[in-house]
């Protein structure tokens, strides 16, 4: 790898973990207060298991995103492939603000619903591009899955 790849994959990770960052933003402080209230299913993670997943996840993204970065800009099917990465990005971000900075489980269940088809879509286009950059996201998905199904289960046992 030289170092305009070894840029990229950086700049790549920094994106991503840079959304983390922002959604963080509105989940920390509402952990310990708001989201600590809230009456859970028997499936609830603990507390501490988000954080580690998360930045796991982001790391998957950000590798992702240089698997298709690397490949010629100029090409329709990356740059499909990049704007439906920077749509679910986007979207990951609001759901932290919708869920935990309006603490709104309804709202934040309709918009992971949106979240969730957007990575999807990112994976069937970036696949396209690299069979690793669309694989590297089914972790993503099947974690954005299970929060689907906890945001439901949150917002019917507190509504």
């Amino acid at each position: 790898m030289g170092k305009k790849d070894l840029l990229k994959l950086i700049i790549s990770l920094i994106i991503c973990q840079l959304a983390g960052v922002i959604g963080s933003l509105f989940t920390s402080p509402a952990i310990p207060t708001w989201y600590a209230s809230l009456k859970k299913p028997s499936f609830n993670p603990p507390n501490w298991v988000f954080s580690p997943v998360w930045i796991t996840l982001f790391v998957l993204m950000g590798i992702s995103l240089f698997l298709l970065w690397r490949k010629t800009a100029e090409d329709k099917k990356v740059k499909t492939a990049v704007m439906f990465f920077a749509i679910q990005l986007v979207l990951n971000m609001c759901w932290s603000a919708i869920f935990f900075g309006l603490k709104a489980p309804f709202f934040a269940f309709i918009e992971i619903i949106f979240l969730w088809i957007a990575i999807l879509l990112t994976i069937l286009k970036s696949y396209k591009v690299s069979k690793a950059a669309g694989a590297l996201l089914i972790p993503y998905i099947l974690w954005v899955s299970f929060a689907a199904v906890l945001n439901f289960f949150l917002w019917n046992l507190n509504a």
